[in-house]
């Protein structure tokens, strides 16, 4: 009988149930109500069967979509993990809500290391999903064979990778891209620019590292003066001052960084004279755009603002930037390329920041939804991936409708432990002064910036190893399954679109099948008319 009261003590001492800690503990903040009857539906097999059947007869019904995709737009979420995903729909009010893209008929699996890292960085996998070619970390728009700050092996076009955007203008169509990040940031970087660092976005970054900008060019240069940057139709988002020159000031009393004496902003300008071109800065501005073919739109000085914390009377959305570029876009009758990309769900992780990443995560569906319903499924390829995962877990066994930034239950130390939790990065606390953990049931964990537990110290959470998913929808969008190397993305794309360089394509594959087509009705003809001749 004492062994098995010892064990019930200490079985109610890790116990994770309610009545352990007092209800302010185990839930800080409010939590979801139920709609009326909800919890009474899941109790039945019916109602878990019902959607199980209502699934199964959509997938029976679907028709495979062999257009040729006229329009190609690739949504990438940075750092959007599987974990951020399931994180968001909660946060969203509900385990079972659905993200925009969650809907999309079609889903893969995507492998994201790099050719020299097993956890990638955001350049060597921009390059792999936009270019088709896997590369080294820290790299973008150059194969493999270029190291780290390889300044001189940068410049060898051999050595340079083509994105599809290039493919699409090669076709005629028009291009663009879209980000909350800097412009020429690791990301949107891989739709334009060739460099061994990432990180040299303007020629004093390229001084900083010792090296000869004269040699190596900087990625704000490339987008404004080479040939792919230079063609985009649409170049939004942030990162001002890698286009202004040191001592001028931008339109919010920014400086700029550029070492060389060049507006970037104004030789863009001159560029385009006798285009229908127009530089903007500010959302009223982006919402008043009319009969525009060019536009670039440097909204901040450094990234775009978290959305929560954003002015929304003077900083557009993504949406709202999404929306714009596919109005502009739209106007070629060959149609376009757009690359769009969600990037503070990333920065939100590396800070530990989940109350940002998961409201990026919402906004970021929100603008896939927003081209949705802009778009015709018939002839327009979306694809939303990301780029890489993080080390954000969720965990601890609560329950249904638990506050996504609360409590999970009690360890076996007796003290509360969060939902959320990284494995690494600043939201780190060192043991207090008798050895114990920090007891978050004090912390303010509904507080916006508020960092989550990590289990290791360090100044910014990394990146994860995990798979991503790969959400398609449109022409072509079936080939888009199991589990494939990251870079396979934009062959399928361009196999969509027709602009593959290679000419594999669906267009070739049509082409193909008319001739068998033609080839057999004069067969079918020759054949008759000997049949005939013998008759």
């Amino acid at each position: 009988m004492l062994k098995l009261l010892v064990l019930f003590l200490c079985c109610s001492t890790i116990s994770s149930k309610p009545g352990h800690l007092d209800d302010r503990v185990m839930h800080p903040h409010p939590r979801r109500k139920p709609s009326e009857g909800e919890n009474d539906q899941e109790l039945t097999a019916e109602y878990w069967n019902e959607i199980g059947l209502n699934t199964l007869k959509n997938y029976l019904e679907e028709k495979l979509n062999t257009n040729i995709a006229k329009n190609v737009i690739i949504f990438m979420g940075d750092g959007m993990s599987v974990p951020t995903l399931a994180a968001t729909r909660v946060y969203m009010g509900n385990e079972n809500a659905q993200l925009s893209f969650e809907k999309f008929p079609h889903t893969a699996v995507s492998k994201t290391y790099c050719v020299n890292y097993q956890v990638p960085d955001s350049a060597c996998t921009a390059t792999a999903y936009l270019g088709g070619v896997k590369v080294n970390l820290g790299t973008v728009g150059v194969t493999a064979s270029v190291q780290w700050e390889d300044c001189q092996g940068m410049t060898n076009t051999s050595n340079h990778v083509q994105s599809i955007a290039q493919w699409a203008q090669f076709k005629g169509k028009s291009t663009g891209l879209v980000t909350t990040a800097r412009v020429t940031h690791a990301s949107p970087a891989g739709v334009f620019g060739h460099s061994a660092q990432r990180e040299w976005e303007t020629d004093t970054d390229i001084i900083n590292a010792k090296q000869d900008p004269e040699v190596c060019t900087d990625l704000a240069t490339q987008l404004v003066t080479e040939e792919v940057g230079r063609n985009l139709n649409v170049i939004m988002g942030g990162g001002r001052y890698a286009f202004l020159p040191s001592g001028t000031k931008g339109e919010e009393e920014d400086d700029g960084y550029r070492s060389d004496g060049v507006n970037l902003i104004e030789k863009w300008k001159t560029l385009k004279e006798g285009e229908k071109a127009q530089y903007i800065w500010n959302r009223e501005q982006l919402l008043g755009l009319e009969d525009t073919d060019y536009v670039l739109g440097l909204f901040e000085s450094d990234h775009c603002p978290f959305n929560l914390e954003r002015d929304q009377q003077l900083d557009p959305s993504l949406t709202e930037m999404t929306e714009a570029a596919i109005k502009i876009l739209s106007k070629n009758t060959q149609g376009y390329f757009l690359f769009v990309e969600g990037a503070r769900i990333d920065m939100g992780h590396h800070e530990a920041m989940v109350h940002l990443a998961l409201d990026e995560t919402v906004e970021f569906s929100k603008a896939v939804e927003r081209a949705v319903n802009l778009t015709s499924e018939e002839d327009t390829l979306i694809v939303v991936t990301s780029d890489h995962a993080h080390t954000m877990s969720l965990g601890g066994y609560p329950e249904r409708g638990n506050d996504i930034f609360g409590i999970a239950g009690a360890a076996s130390d007796s003290l509360p432990f969060a939902t959320i939790n990284y494995a690494n990065g600043p939201g780190y606390e060192p043991p207090e002064s008798d050895g114990s953990r920090n007891d978050i049931s004090k912390d303010d964990l509904g507080e916006i910036e508020h960092r989550f537990p990590g289990g290791v110290p360090l100044d910014s959470e990394t990146h994860g190893g995990d798979d991503v998913l790969v959400f398609a929808r449109g022409p072509w969008a079936h080939l888009f399954r199991g589990v494939m190397e990251e870079n396979v993305i934009p062959h399928i794309m361009g196999y969509a679109s027709c602009i593959r360089k290679d000419g594999v394509s669906a267009c070739e594959k049509e082409t193909d099948s008319n001739a068998v087509y033609i080839h057999t009705v004069a067969l079918v003809s020759i054949l008759l008319v000997l049949v005939h001749g013998l008759v």
